[in-house]
């Protein structure tokens, strides 16, 4: 966008997107957007394994989760196509690689956006993921099968949860443990009291990249528009 957008300009402009769709498909945007939530949300710290990134990133579409966070210290993030199922497209993802500790560049900005942090690890002892308190705003964190979360991430998180296994094996797949996890906090959720829902300026802004990444040479249209807005 050329300018900033009051909320009403953002509608009419969501609108004009919507134009190029089919009434079904932006039903269909209506209908999602109204489920999704940024109340809960997930960081992926230095996931090496596309296929289980890209697996998360779908279970967190899934479920309604906007948000999530990857941090790469060490391993570059890559979304593998044939798993995520174009989940990419939908969610909002914030990558943290600029600095020396992107871990605790990341836990610092969530903190301050108001998250408890929750390092998801089956090493610590304090609550099963269905005991976890849903009353603040939640960031859950998840590492790597092999190494799992780094000490730097041990260190700043408010609190841990694990899932209950009553098996030899250690730990679940990463990707297997986000979709429990998520099944867990975002039912509890939707049974609450709490004020789970994105707001009205959250969803305009939401809606319009969902269609500007369905519709075809969309970059062509938005400059198209702005250009007769500027003339107005």
């Amino acid at each position: 966008m050329n300018r900033k957008l009051s909320h009403k300009e953002k509608i009419e402009f969501y609108n004009f997107l919507c134009s190029f769709v089919t009434d079904n498909r932006k039903q269909r945007f209506e209908d999602v957007a109204c489920k999704r939530t940024r109340f809960i949300t997930v960081v992926l710290e230095d996931i090496f394994q596309s296929h289980n990134a890209s697996a998360v990133l779908r279970t967190c579409d899934c479920f309604g989760i906007q948000d999530v966070h990857i941090i790469e210290n060490k391993n570059e993030y890559a979304v593998n196509p044939d798993v995520a199922l174009g989940s990419s497209n939908w969610l909002t993802l914030h990558q943290y690689y600029k600095k020396n500790n992107n871990t605790e560049d990341c836990i610092k900005k969530l903190k301050k956006q108001g998250y408890s942090i929750i390092a998801s690890t089956p090493h610590k002892n304090d609550c099963l993921i269905e005991e976890l308190d849903i009353s603040r705003k939640t960031a859950i964190m998840f590492g790597t099968e092999k190494d799992g979360l780094s000490d730097i991430s041990i260190k700043h998180a408010d609190s841990f949860v694990k899932i209950p296994m009553v098996g030899f094996t250690e730990s679940f797949n990463i990707s297997v443990s986000a979709a429990i996890a998520l099944f867990s906090l975002t039912g509890r959720l939707r049974k609450s009291e709490v004020h789970w829902q994105l707001s009205e300026k959250e969803l305009i802004d939401i809606k319009i990249e969902w269609v500007k990444n369905t519709v075809k040479k969309s970059e062509l249209l938005v400059k198209q528009y702005f250009q007769k807005l500027s003339k107005k």
